[in-house]
């Protein structure tokens, strides 16, 4: 049974970092791609970073790549997004998915498997 949640949010001054957890219980990490998505308010729904945790590759989205990091720790079933010179704009609802394939930069269209998201806010 997969379940997946997101946590370490919070409020974070324009410049700032934060990092973001998902734990991903009942996700096989050598075999399922996991992703981070977002949604800001009166957007859609934004696949911003996924990782095959198996080889560590990684993908990112344009307007993350460079700022934003995704890790894996395969032993605790853990996955991170580091989140550097965070701005306004990544004010977002941020959701931790899982895919039963490979991480692939499709993946990051959509996932199967979804946890509750973490709020973070970027203030200017």
């Amino acid at each position: 049974d997969v379940q997946l949640q997101a946590s370490g949010g919070g409020l974070v001054q324009a410049g700032g970092s934060l990092r973001l957890s998902c734990a991903a219980s009942g996700v096989p990490f050598d075999r399922y791609a996991i992703g981070w998505f977002r949604q800001a308010p009166g957007k859609e729904r934004e696949g911003i970073s996924c990782i095959n945790a198996g080889d560590g590759s990684t993908y990112y989205a344009d307007s993350v790549k460079g700022r934003f990091t995704m890790s894996s720790d395969n032993a605790k079933k853990l996955v991170y997004l580091q989140m550097d010179s965070l701005k306004p704009e990544d004010t977002a609802v941020y959701y931790c998915a899982a895919d039963p394939h490979r991480a692939t930069p499709e993946s990051l269209q959509d996932m199967d498997y979804w946890g509750k998201g973490t709020l973070v806010t970027v203030s200017s």
